[in-house]
């Protein structure tokens, strides 16, 4: 059976970019999920997923670029400067951001977005948080991927290429390479070259490589979970 490896480029100037590679990373198809609301958007999310199955009874794995989740509440820990320890959240602090991105952080990867509590995100992150649910609910398995961070971890390195065409790279080229790299990003991590951080029940993000040594082992952890 066939593995297809769906990247989603979450964003809101332009409809949402989509590139499925297959499991020699050859690019398979392309192409920007149209629709006037975020349900549209959904839909045709879930038609590119069951088109991809269909044509090979195949199993289909996205990565999406955006938070699976909000948070119900501000977080009630932060980082403690460079010492890698944690201490709780000040009054005067926001309380924004999942323990996924505090790790990437941590590592020097990737500056997040950091997510903010419900009813007070941004558009594009409600995008995100109903494409996780449309997908997960017609059991396509869902990773939340964070493209600047892959392309940081993969600088430099020796990787396995890939196969492109550029027939749906209009109109917005960088779009369609994020959605690329999130592709890209799902093989690496479900073919064990990669690694998923954060566990503080608010969502994971994979990451293509193993995670630099200088972030602290006890960062990996959050404190309510120790």
């Amino acid at each position: 059976m066939e593995t297809f490896y769906l990247g989603i480029d979450v964003q809101i100037k332009r409809q949402p970019a989509w590139m499925a590679l297959d499991s020699q990373l050859r690019m398979v198809s392309s192409g920007w999920l149209e629709g006037a609301d975020h349900k549209e958007i959904c839909m045709a999310a879930v038609t590119v997923a069951e088109e991809l199955q269909a044509s090979d009874v195949a199993t289909v794995i996205a990565g999406i670029d955006a938070p699976r989740r909000p948070l119900s509440n501000p977080r009630k820990f932060y980082r403690n400067g460079r010492r890698d320890s944690w201490r709780p959240r000040k009054p005067a602090e926001r309380g924004y951001g999942r323990h996924c991105e505090i790790i990437i952080k941590a590592a020097g990867i990737a500056n997040p977005q950091w997510t903010p509590i419900q009813d007070n995100c941004p558009e594009w992150m409600e995008v995100g948080f109903a494409l996780f649910t449309s997908l997960e609910r017609e059991g396509i398995t869902c990773h939340e991927v964070f493209p600047s961070a892959s392309y940081k971890m993969l600088e430099g390195g020796d990787h396995a290429p890939i196969s492109l065409n550029f027939s749906a790279f209009r109109p917005g080229p960088k779009d369609m390479i994020d959605a690329c790299i999130a592709a890209y990003t799902v093989a690496e991590f479900e073919n064990g070259r990669g690694c998923e951080v954060g566990n503080d029940g608010l969502g994971t993000i994979i990451l293509p490589r193993p995670l630099p040594d200088i972030v602290s082992p006890m960062l990996l952890q959050w404190p309510e979970r120790l």
